[in-house]
């Protein structure tokens, strides 16, 4: 049977053997129509052929897959790597190991790093740090020069580099005139603006979702108003240009409406949920854990119950996590002074199953288009395929194995979650892309 090499209890990219055996496994595909126990075999790091039946004689490595499922690889379109400038952070190769030990085979990474993705060399380091990984790393640049909201950044140099999006993340476009440019710009690459939506005038020095809870707390909160100002300017600005609009981490009931209001009329807007948006509400915050304290900030149970609603009909395209570490010593202080953000990419899979599968909220189709196939399709990015002749970008998930997701176990350099020592359900267990394996076990 297959065994994965670890060095001091660490798993690594492995290479994958020459010939590989996937048996026992469910495989799912929906874009192959493929829903069924069957066997893969997999020849230099390529689908060879896929058979009803295990195979009487087979010469290579075996991986029993039973009671799992293989899906092509997850692809997480919103992590934050933070190389270049806060390595003691994150790295773009802990990011990547994290973002394997989470099941995801792709990831894109967002530009508000030390300096920021607002030029072709920061593109192209990224790309070069990345490029011998399991995990595919593709770079968003910068709307504007270092993220100020003021210039844009030199857009056609930063595609052709080979960025696959544009976002000033972490800040809000607050002119409307520099937004509805990138916009244009949008539609003329065929990329997608990625909108942190929030009017700073309303939210700035604010700290948690304004609400029965931060009254009590006597925290600054920020209102919800001020992310559903923020959407229902620039999908007025898509429909007015065209170009292509996707609102980050989506969180508040008015805002998931307005985006289910843009796609009856067909205007090119998308949107992406957290796993912690659509599980916890601004009640952990009574705790006064900076682990929980992200933005936009946890709302309330009617926010959440609309963004499962919005998952449920389709309204919202996307589930990413928003992977934001940061240094303990940066959490372990007062809540206030605490930077938002937590990291993610190790607890979605453990969060999507738990609390969306088994509960019935999303069906395994579902989950295929939020994870697999929409965030590459945004972002213009190969769709991976169960299929014979097609690169091997795959997934195990055991979707009923319970586990308790704990720091030691984690490969990303920070742990500020506030799922520490929770109990999940549904984990990856192996990972393959560009002929590595990485195995969970």
């Amino acid at each position: 049977m297959l065994k994965i090499k670890k060095v001091n209890g660490t798993a690594l990219f492995n290479s994958l053997p020459d010939t590989l055996l996937i048996k026992n496994a469910h495989l799912f595909d929906p874009g192959q129509k493929l829903d069924k126990e069957a066997c893969i075999i997999i020849q230099q790091g390529k689908i060879d052929k896929i058979t009803e039946t295990e195979p009487k004689s087979f010469s290579g490595e075996i991986l029993d897959g039973q009671g799992s499922l293989l899906f092509p690889g997850f692809f997480d379109m919103h992590v934050h790597l933070r190389e270049p400038g806060r390595e003691d952070e994150e790295t773009i190769l802990s990011g990547s190991m994290a973002a394997a030990n989470g099941g995801f085979t792709g990831v894109a990474c967002m530009p508000n790093t030390e300096p920021a993705i607002d030029n072709q060399e920061v593109v192209k380091y990224i790309r070069d740090q990345s490029q011998n990984f399991l995990t595919d790393v593709h770079p968003i640049a910068t709307i504007t020069r270092n993220r100020e909201g003021k210039e844009l950044a030199p857009i056609a140099e930063l595609v052709e580099a080979g960025a696959v999006a544009i976002s000033d993340d972490g800040s809000s476009v607050m002119n409307a005139e520099v937004m509805r440019r990138a916009l244009e710009y949008s539609k003329m690459f065929d990329i997608p603006v990625l909108g942190h939506e929030e009017d700073s005038n309303l939210c700035h020095h604010r700290h948690m979702h304004e609400g029965f809870v931060s009254t009590k707390l006597g925290i600054p909160a920020m209102p919800a108003i001020g992310e559903d100002i923020m959407v229902s300017r620039d999908i007025m600005l898509a429909e007015y240009t065209g170009g292509r609009f996707h609102i980050c981490h989506i969180s508040s009931t008015k805002s998931v409406d307005l985006v289910r209001r843009a796609k009856e009329k067909g205007l090119p807007v998308t949107c992406e949920v957290t796993p912690h948006h659509f599980t916890l509400t601004d009640t952990v915050i009574e705790k006064f854990d900076t682990n929980a304290k992200m933005n936009p900030p946890l709302r309330g149970e009617q926010e959440r119950q609309a963004l499962l609603d919005g998952l449920k009909d389709g309204t919202i395209d996307v589930i990413a996590t928003d992977h934001a570490p940061h240094a303990i010593e940066e959490k372990e202080v007062e809540f206030i002074a605490a930077p938002f953000g937590i990291t993610g990419l190790e607890t979605s899979i453990g969060l999507i199953f738990g609390e969306l599968y088994h509960r019935q909220v999303l069906s395994l189709k579902d989950i295929y288009h939020r994870c697999v196939s929409n965030p590459r399709k945004i972002l213009n990015i190969n769709i991976p395929a169960i299929k014979a002749g097609e690169k091997a970008n795959l997934v195990l998930i055991h979707p009923d194995m319970e586990w308790r997701y704990c720091d030691y176990r984690s490969y990303s350099k920070s742990q500020n979650s506030p799922f520490k020592e929770k109990n999940l359900k549904g984990k990856a267990i192996f990972v393959i892309n560009n002929n590595k394996i990485f195995g969970n076990l």
